[in-house]
This record gives C-alpha cells, sequence and structure tokens, in this order.
C-alpha cells in the first residue's frame, strides 16, 4: 500500500519536481556533508578502501587474534548474557534452515542459501546476526540442538566467504562475534567443530579491531566495542579488553546524554545501547576486569530515561527510527520507575512527558531530529506527539517498517507521517536517501506550566525558515483529565498551504477529535508496529489552503476522564 500523499514513483522528495535535479541533489548533499566531522570523513574513506582491496585479498587487514599458549577460552560461568533467554523463533523451524525475520519467513532450501538475494538487506543482516543460534541453545534436547548448529555452521562456513558482502559488515561481524562467544558452551565445547569455530572467533576478533565504525559512531560503535570486549575477554587477550575499555570510556559523554537518553534519540536503539552496556558491565565484573569510568552511572541513567518514555500500553514511545521493543526485553533492561510529577522534561534528548493523571500520557518531540553528525536514525517530526488513554495508545507516531529505499521508508520518515505541521508539502527537517538528513528543524521548549491538574506546554521549531517569508510554526498544547487541545500557528510572510495531521488508532474512535481552523478531512492509512509490521490506523488533517500568514488551526481531543469507568 502506498502512503497517503506519495507517488510510487517518488524519486525523493515526495514526488516533487526540480528543474535542475543535478543541481539540487549536489546542494542536498553538501548540507549533509557539511554537518560530518572530517575525522568521519576519513575513516569511511579508510574503511571503503579497505573493503575494496579485501575483496581481492581477503587477509589485508585481518589477522586472527589468537588465544595465548594454555589459556582455555571461555567467558566466566558467572556471565550470563541480556540475549540468552530471550526468544529468538522457533528452535524447530531453526534447526530445519527456516527462519523469521521482520515478520518474513524464508528458507534456507536445498542446497542451503545463505545469500538470499530475494529478501532485503535487514533480513540478511538478521540472517548473519547468528542470534537464531540463542534459540538453539535454549532447545531441551541438547543433543538434537547441537547436531542442528554443527550443520548449519558447517553451511554457512561452505557458503559464505571472509570479508565479503552482507555477512561481513562490520555492525553484523560484531554482533556475530558476541553470539559465537556466547553460544559456544552449549552448543560447540568438545564437538567436532571446535576448531573451527574457534579460529573463527579469533578471525572475527581480528575483523572487528581492524574495522571499528569511526565513521559512523552511534550505536554501531558501541556494538563493535562489545564484541571487542567479549571476544578479547573469550580468547584470553585482555590487549583487546583494554582497547574496548579505552574507547568506550571516551564514547559514553558523547553517546549517553545528561538526562540519560541515547543520542540519536529513538528509543528502541536506546534500549539497544542500554542492553550492551549492560553486558558490557556483566561481563567485565564477572571476568574481575577493570571496570570503565562511568559505566555504571550512565546505565542508570539511561534506566531513568526508558522509564519515563515507556506509554501506558508498555511499550517504548515509537520516535524517529523506533520500533516496539517487546516486553521480556523491555524488563530484562530494567527500566527506573517513572519520576513522579505532571511533567518530566528530558531537555537534552528533547522530549518532554506529561502526565496530568493516571489515565493520560504525552510523549512530546520539541528537540532536534538527531546529532549533528549521525542523521541515519532522524525523522521529519519537530512538535509531534503520542498520546495514551489508560493502557491503550490513541495518537501513534507511524512508526518505521522498513529499512528499504522506497516510497514507504521516505514516508515513514517524512513530516507528513507525524503529528505536527507540514507547510507547502515540504519537510521540516531534509530527510532523504535512507539514512540521511540534510537541512534539519531546530526545536525550542518556549513554556511549561502545571496548574492543579491542567498543563500547558509551547514550543516551536525554525524547519520552514527556508521557504519564502520564513515560516515559523509555534505549537501550544493544554492538557486536562479527558482533553489535549492544540493550537497551531504559523507566523512569517507570504502564501502558504498549511495542513496540520493526526494519527490515530482505531481504539481513538471511544472518543472526538475535532480540527479547527481549516477543512478538516480524514483517511484510512497504515501506521508501523515493526519491520515488516503494519496495522491499520485513521489520519485526521486540518488544512489551510494558500492564504497569508500568519494562520492558527489545531485540534480538540476529548475522551471520558477515566475510560476504565
Amino acid at each position: 500500500m502506498t502512503p497517503p500523499g506519495v507517488s510510487n514513483d517518488d524519486p525523493g522528495d515526495g514526488g516533487r519536481p526540480h528543474p535542475n535535479r543535478r543541481l539540487h541533489d549536489a546542494a542536498r548533499l553538501a548540507r549533509t556533508a557539511v554537518r560530518l566531522r572530517p575525522a568521519q570523513v576519513a575513516h569511511r574513506i579508510r574503511l571503503r578502501t579497505l573493503r575494496v582491496a579485501e575483496q581481492r585479498w581477503p587477509g589485508l587487514a585481518t589477522r586472527p587474534v589468537n588465544p595465548p599458549t594454555g589459556v582455555t577460552p571461555g567467558w566466566p560461568a558467572a556471565f550470563g548474557p541480556l540475549d540468552a533467554p530471550l526468544d529468538y523463533g522457533d528452535a524447530a523451524k531453526i534447526g530445519a534452515g527456516k527462519f523469521t525475520f521482520l515478520s518474513e519467513e524464508r528458507s534456507l532450501g536445498k542446497p542451503a542459501d545463505w545469500h538470499q538475494p530475494g529478501a532485503s538487506q535487514l533480513w540478511r543482516f538478521h540472517l548473519h546476526y547468528f542470534e537464531w543460534a540463542w534459540a538453539l541453545a535454549q532447545a531441551p534436547d541438547r543433543a538434537w540442538a547441537r547436531a542442528s548448529f554443527a550443520r548449519l555452521w558447517r553451511s554457512w562456513r561452505a557458503s559464505v566467504a571472509p570479508a565479503f558482502g552482507d555477512a561481513w559488515s562490520p555492525y553484523v561481524v560484531s554482533l556475530r562475534a558476541w553470539v559465537l562467544c556466547g553460544v559456544f558452551d552449549p552448543l560447540v565445547r568438545d564437538s567436532d567443530i571446535e576448531r573451527d569455530f574457534l579460529e573463527q572467533i579469533a578471525w572475527h576478533a581480528g575483523f572487528v579491531q581492524s574495522h571499528l565504525e569511526l565513521d559512523v559512531g552511534g550505536n554501531h560503535l558501541v556494538k563493535n566495542l562489545k564484541a571487542l570486549i567479549g571476544a578479547g575477554d573469550f580468547l584470553g587477550r585482555p590487549d583487546l579488553v583494554s582497547t574496548g575499555r579505552r574507547l568506550l570510556q571516551t564514547q559514553l559523554p558523547v553517546q549517553v546524554l545528561a538526562d540519560g537518553g541515547h543520542f540519536e534519540r529513538s528509543p528502541s536503539y536506546h534500549c539497544q545501547v542500554l542492553g550492551d552496556l549492560i553486558d558490557i558491565l556483566g561481563l567485565l565484573s564477572a571476568a574481575s576486569a577493570p571496570p570503565v569510568a562511568g559505566l555504571g552511572g550512565a546505565i542508570e541513567g539511561m534506566r531513568q530515561w526508558l522509564g519515563t518514555m515507556v506509554g501506558g500500553d508498555g511499550e517504548v514511545a515509537l520516535c524517529n527510527d523506533a520500533i516496539p521493543v517487546g516486553t521480556r526485553r523491555l524488563a530484562a533492561l530494567a527500566p527506573a520507575p517513572p519520576t513522579q510529577g505532571a511533567v518530566t522534561e528530558l531537555a537534552a534528548s528533547g522530549y518532554v512527558v506529561v502526565r496530568p493523571d493516571a489515565h493520560t500520557q504525552l510523549i512530546v518531540d520539541v528537540g532536534d531530529p538527531c546529532p549533528d553528525d549521525l542523521p541515519a536514525h532522524a525523522h521529519a517530526d519537530c512538535l509531534s506527539f503520542e498520546l495514551w488513554v489508560g493502557h491503550e495508545r490513541w495518537v501513534v507516531d507511524t512508526g518505521t517498517s522498513t529499512y528499504e529505499a522506497g516510497p514507504r521508508r521516505m514516508y515513514e520518515r517524512s513530516t507528513a507521517a507525524h503529528n505536527t505541521v507540514e507547510i507547502d508539502g515540504q519537510d521540516q527537517t531534509e530527510v532523504w536517501g535512507i539514512f540521511r538528513a540534510g537541512r534539519r528543524a531546530r526545536g525550542t521548549l518556549e513554556l511549561v506550566t502545571v496548574d492543579g491538574g491542567a498543563v500547558e506546554l509551547v514550543a516551536s521549531h525554525d524547519g520552514y525558515r527556508h521557504l519564502p517569508g520564513s515560516p515559523l510554526h509555534r505549537r501550544r498544547w493544554r492538557i486536562a483529565p479527558g482533553r489535549v487541545e492544540i493550537i497551531d500557528t504559523v507566523t512569517g510572510s507570504g502564501s502558504h498551504r498549511v495542513i496540520s495531521r493526526l494519527h490515530v488508532t482505531p481504539v481513538a474512535v471511544s472518543g472526538s477529535i475535532a480540527g479547527r481552523g481549516g477543512h478538516a478531512t480524514s483517511e484510512p492509512s497504515t501506521t508501523a508496529w515493526g519491520f515488516g509490521h503494519l496495522r491499520p490506523s485513521t489520519v485526521h488533517r486540518v488544512e489551510i489552503q494558500s492564504t497569508d500568514l500568519p494562520v492558527t488551526l489545531g485540534w480538540v481531543l476529548e475522551w471520558p476522564s477515566d475510560p476504565c469507568a
């Protein structure tokens, strides 16, 4: 299904033509690249050059990191990785070579095809993460699980060339290296694949060491460092552990913001990084290795942030590139109870959480879309919000269902996919490609007041400053038990088309939603509930066609003050 307002032949800008495409693309690329740090560019050139060379000489940069003589590889018996007890699929199907990722089941076939050219790249990444091996490690029939894993391992080794293709993306290798260390005892030790398996862990460790994603940073680099520390401890190589610890210590103040949020501003990536840090702390503690300064404090701050950003339905907000995390994983991360009070400001992350009573919760985005040098998971969503009434999500972010290039990915990142205002059919932040962003909206929280059971927020952003007349969007929320009123004001000059949208779930029909200040319409739509998983929704819109600024429009949402009564 093509999202509302997006054409199937979209060239990358919502279907809007440009008279000089080449000049436009060059300018957009310049607006994106100018924010990168010089070191990022240098590391990108280094890694890409290395990858090209490795196609001909796989051992060019990678040397196996072998354990010292006399060392028995393995993790401390007291350490249990966070991943091990979680749900990674049906062990019986996995043993038969059938895998389900991103809501899509595929079979390796006979002979086994580990390249899966018909699958999305993200599906192939999941296949090569090897996280499915945790399901075999939990299987009650240990002999069957070990035999099944050995068969799959031999097949994978025979099919996948070292340092080549999706299987050897540094992020994928890092995740797989951690899993290989974790499943060694239950699935491999004292089996006929043990020698080859240990040689591969040594090779993986060397590959990660020479392919650290310093060009990307963010959650990718954390995953690299986790793999380096995990493989270093497994192989008895304190030099690898020391390198990982040192680099992680420099990354903590960059990646964990003052309010405890991960700097990519995605709740689900926040969970991923928090899980990685918990694992690193647990492994270092069990191995009696020197700690990473600030790691424990960063974890506690991230747990507090996470507890604040979980909605009434027990799931995280779907801001930016975010997907549902799942109750088991959330429980394993041990989020802290939300702070008391009607309003919690997460100033560094740019979120405000409002709970005027026990039945109402809003999570409002009033900040910048992404770090300056890492726009991959940014959406054009400033002044958007999600609303929970009781345990139900009523106003919902469109979410993220794919990382594949095309209309759906473009739509899910666009302003039109969010509960905010669009001007002249443009995105407030210039999201483009799959993971890029050029010109960016800057959000400002202007006012927060609490009066009894009522809360008022005022925030603005300048994402349309480049348009004629320099429009500025300011939004006022008035929130009370059973009622949310939204007043959008667009100031500036000139004639513009202004649309405000609300994306709502089917359960919201038990309340009332009224648009004000323009022509109100609604139409069926879909929102994402994870990769490959779309749910029906309705998008309401209030539109003012070609009128001179300033203009005012907005919404009133009402429901029984006690929805559980």
